[in-house]
């Protein structure tokens, strides 16, 4: 499928989407003010979309991605909603954070955590829109 740009380009959503939001929000950065980025630079932006979509890449964490990504929830909201328990959610959390992906604020005895990477959350929210939105496109892989 081809769907017109801005720009007046053509852009084929045949390809993954994740990926073509981190070319355009990821590779930004270098991009600015560069005619050509070099070789290295690919490389370097290549190397931490990899490292995201590592991270991204296990059930637990999408998921709990996805319901951060509404607002930010309670180590125990999260353990209700998704039904995962505790002690799997506290290590998919740990991992999360150690990435960067998430961070905390503590009030009084609970911790709310919240997503605290721009990249993550641009593609949870692209996930979200090709996959979750509308139920009839569940499974279209075209």
């Amino acid at each position: 499928m081809v769907r017109p740009r801005a720009d007046g380009r053509n852009k084929s959503f045949t390809g993954c989407a994740a990926i073509d939001l981190l070319k355009n929000n990821i590779f930004v950065d270098i991009l600015k003010g560069m005619d050509a980025p070099t070789l290295d630079d690919l490389r370097s932006t290549a190397s931490r979309a990899c490292a995201l979509l590592r991270v991204l890449a296990h059930e637990d964490r999408l998921v709990l991605l996805c319901r951060l990504a509404e607002r930010e929830h309670t180590v125990g909201e999260l353990e209700q909603a998704l039904g995962i328990v505790q002690p799997t959610l506290s290590q998919q959390l740990g991992v999360l954070r150690r990435e960067g992906l998430v961070d905390t604020r503590r009030d009084g005895k609970y911790i709310h955590y919240r997503i605290a990477s721009d990249d993550a959350l641009a593609v949870m929210q692209t996930l979200h829109a090709r996959f979750c939105a509308d139920s009839k496109n569940h499974g279209d892989t075209r």
